[in-house]
């Protein structure tokens, strides 16, 4: 008999039906060779410090740091897991060969051993790796599975990730409790967490201390059109005074006109962070609410496989686009213009080099009916993203007009779409607040100006402010996040610091929720803040280790080796445990200085 095992119940139904296991059971699914159950998640846990010896059931600073000797696992203490597991392990006693059908993922890959392992599973396993849930693509994963070992650097990131975890957050929270929490509250820190908490109040900390300071820009209005002063700001008011008076009363002239044509590329494709931050944006949905919906859409066989950091499709789903388009029918005046002749494959959107395990989120190209709001909102940002993929770049016009009042020169700028492009499937963003004046100035269209041409107009000095940096909001903590920290817009740029970003796709939105949960971080409309607890932890932490997103970062981007071969997970471990002693040991000296 072949035991399939799935991470949760309608996913092992799926798979059922396909291989033909209809007889249902208490806990599993029989039929044609096959008998297929499932986990809820996470069955299995890495033990606690009195489950190791009783001396470290008791809080202590002299008992730390907690380093078991070798970790072990232990079933999660509910009702409803245990009976279940006990299905499985007498299924998994039994079998002649165990199909691992967790989700495709390091997190899948974890749950499943723990449980073959618990269970002492001893027959030969073989992993089951898909993108989505279609019938067409369990078949065909049935047919290519693959043997357990050609994951096992895929597990021991997953491990090496856990046991990284549970070091640091159960020997940090310990030591911060026990030496500030003052018996007040118990003072918890994470390896991800902590960082993350870090940038909140950093940022907090940069808007608070920020001491605004004056300015001056020099502006003039000519033919309903606002030109600007080309030295920009002035930081003395009596020479911005000193030109106006300079200009005032005088003619206007249009000394220089330059048009220059270029063009938009299509926005890549979805991996979970740019969704999130999409529907964050667009919407003001959370990242936990965008991951729910996502992973719901993903169980209905609507798109694929969500929890991935790439932006790319591996050439071999190229021939596949075709038929996923003639899938959504409700797209037609969009994807009929595609259909019919050979869709533009480039690298911006087909490159196997920047595929791992999984390709960027996509439709399946099973035909979606009826749908709840926010699900249908994420479906159509997902179809519309990969309908857009095959339209022509928008090309666009920017024109530049100066002009000159005595030696004082002015410039405007103005864009126009020459041919839309892209933009008939998606609509450009709205300039929000994130832009400067500048930016939302650019975008406007301008009149038709002639060289030469000269008039009255009428200029105006204003007083501005510095601004302080904006806070967070779930979409820029997340792009924080991805990479660890820095600012960056540019999406090549992003992708290339991708490798050093702090948690994972599929972690980020749930740190976030501890964040509420533990009532560091508040949300103040759709902002995020640090509350006091937060802002007093992050003033207590001075171990820059446990705080600092690119020190986090380069611990993610060992993950990430370990997983390709080549980082060793021993190394890895044994710098975690020398580090975990060196903070220890150093916080416990901290009032010594």
């Amino acid at each position: 008999m072949i035991v399939c095992i799935a991470e949760k119940p309608s996913v092992a139904r799926d798979i059922a039906r396909v291989i033909g296991a209809s007889q249902a059971h208490d806990g599993y699914m029989e039929g044609n060779g096959y008998q297929v159950t499932w986990t809820f998640g996470h069955l299995c846990t890495l033990k606690e410090p009195q489950d190791y010896t009783p001396m470290w059931k008791a809080w202590a600073l002299s008992r730390l740091p907690m380093i078991p000797p070798r970790f072990g696992i232990k079933l999660i203490n509910d009702k409803g897991v245990e009976k279940q597991f006990q299905i499985i392990e007498t299924l998994m006693q039994k079998a002649d060969r165990i199909v691992n059908c967790g989700d495709a993922g390091q997190e899948g890959e974890l749950i499943q051993r723990w449980v073959m392992q618990k269970a002492r599973a001893s027959c030969p396993v073989s992993r089951l790796w898909i993108s989505s849930l279609t019938e067409e693509s369990i078949r065909e994963g049935f047919s290519q599975l693959k043997d357990q070992s050609e994951y096992q650097s895929l597990y021991e990131a997953g491990l090496c990730r856990a046991i990284g975890d549970w070091l640091l957050g159960m020997n940090a929270t310990r030591l911060y409790t026990l030496k500030y929490g003052h018996d007040r509250q118990v003072l918890s820190i994470g390896r991800v967490q902590t960082p993350t908490l870090a940038l909140i109040v950093k940022r907090y900390l940069e808007i608070k201390n920020f001491k605004p300071e004056a300015y001056w820009v020099l502006s003039t209005v000519y033919r309903d059109t606002t030109f600007t002063a080309t030295k920009g700001k002035y930081v003395a008011i009596g020479e911005g005074e000193q030109d106006l008076q300079r200009v005032l009363g005088k003619e206007f002239t249009v000394t220089n006109i330059t048009e220059k044509k270029g063009k938009e590329a299509p926005p890549r494709l979805f991996d979970l962070t740019s969704l999130q931050v999409e529907c964050n944006r667009k919407y003001g949905f959370s990242a936990d609410q965008t991951l729910k919906v996502i992973q719901t859409l993903y169980e209905k066989k609507l798109t694929t496989y969500p929890r991935v950091d790439t932006t790319y499709l591996s050439d071999d789903i190229y021939p596949k686009c075709p038929k996923i388009l003639q899938g959504l029918p409700a797209y037609a005046p969009l994807t009929t213009p595609l259909l019919g002749k050979k869709l533009p494959k480039t690298k911006r959107v087909f490159d196997s080099s920047k595929v791992t395990d999984h390709h960027a989120i996509i439709p399946t190209g099973v035909v979606a009916g009826a749908l709840p709001q926010q699900e249908a909102i994420v479906y159509d940002e997902v179809c519309r993203h990969f309908i857009a993929a095959f339209y022509p770049d928008c090309q666009i016009s920017t024109t530049t007009v100066l002009g000159k009042v005595e030696e004082v020169e002015f410039k405007a700028t103005g864009k126009q779409i020459l041919q839309p492009g892209w933009h008939v499937v998606i609509k450009p963003a709205k300039p929000d607040d994130e832009k400067s004046d500048t930016d939302k100035e650019e975008d406007k269209v301008l009149p038709l100006f002639a060289v030469g041409e000269h008039g009255s107009h009428e200029p105006a000095l204003a007083e501005k402010w510095t601004t302080p940096p904006k806070p967070y909001t779930e979409a820029t903590l997340l792009r924080a996040m991805e990479t660890a920290g820095k600012g960056v817009e540019d999406e090549s740029l992003r992708e290339a610091l991708k490798e050093n970003g702090i948690g994972r796709p599929s972690t980020r939105a749930a740190i976030i929720e501890t964040l509420f949960k533990r009532n560091y971080i508040v949300k103040v409309r759709k902002s995020l803040a640090p509350a006091e607890t937060g802002i007093e932890l992050i003033g207590l932490i001075h171990e820059e280790l446990l705080k600092s997103a690119e020190l986090t970062g380069i611990w993610e981007k060992k993950l990430r080796e370990i997983e390709q071969h080549k980082y060793d997970a021993g190394q890895f471990i044994a710098e975690l445990k020398q580090m975990v002693t060196k903070i220890v040991y150093d916080v416990m000296n901290e009032n010594c200085q």
